[in-house]
């Protein structure tokens, strides 16, 4: 109890003073987390509105290995990202090793098939309904899955957060592929690994305590703007 309360002024301490380190990492764990939402959304949605729209063979197939791979081991993702661009790999010649731009590319890779598979719920859901009225209409397959992302944007932005809730709270696959260089790739998961290991729990703590409290901001934000977004849609 004494070690947490003392984590607890240490980071409301680090935060008042406005610690330079503290708010880099804190913002370069933002700028990544984010990123790869949202290239994750780009390809996910869509991908989720055609799998729900679509009949084919094999689908269940299809869909049981989205649902597996929601459950990607992070280790496993970081090592193959590693592989493909480091200097021997296919992709090194591109020198994104150790970077941002790499731990982006690994979140992406973790996120995009919860994306997918959770919006493909949502919106098969909503395609269940609209089904016959988009038949009456002739409307075109592009069609059906615009409308239906857009009917579905409020239950899709609760999607979008479940990706970014993994996203931070990532560390296997992004210290592999980021280093945990400081002033560079350092996040707030590496950085508390990081502190773990130098015995130093209280800070370890600290940063805990605000990469929580950050993630409830975050979702406290995202839930305000779905509600008010709401009422203004159907009002």
């Amino acid at each position: 109890m004494q070690d947490i309360s003392a984590s607890l002024g240490l980071a409301l301490s680090l935060i008042a003073s406005g610690d330079g380190d503290l708010y880099q990492i804190i913002l370069l764990s933002l700028r990544v987390s984010l990123t790869a939402v949202a290239v994750s959304c780009l390809i996910g949605l869509p991908l989720g509105a055609l799998l729900a729209i679509s009949r084919f063979q094999g689908r269940g197939g299809v869909l049981v290995l989205v649902n597996a791979l929601m459950g990607l081991p992070p280790v496993v993702v970081g090592l193959l990202v590693y592989l493909h661009l480091s200097r021997s790999g296919p992709l090194g010649w591109l020198g994104l090793l150790y970077t941002p731009t790499a731990m982006i590319i690994a979140q992406a890779i973790l996120i995009t098939p919860i994306i997918i598979a959770l919006s493909r719920q949502v919106i098969e859901d909503l395609d269940v309904e609209y089904r016959e009225l988009f038949r009456s209409l002739s409307v075109p397959w592009h069609g059906r899955i615009g409308a239906l992302i857009w009917d579905g944007r409020f239950s899709l932005l609760t999607v979008a957060l479940a990706g970014f809730g993994r996203a931070v709270a990532e560390v296997g696959a992004v210290i592999i592929v980021g280093g945990n260089i400081e002033n560079l790739t350092r996040v707030m998961t590496t950085a508390i690994a990081l502190e773990t290991s130098k015995g130093d729990l209280a800070l370890a703590l600290a940063l805990g305590i605000v990469l929580l409290a950050l993630a409830l901001v975050i979702n406290a934000l995202v839930m305000s703007v779905r509600l008010t977004a709401e009422r203004h849609a159907y009002a």
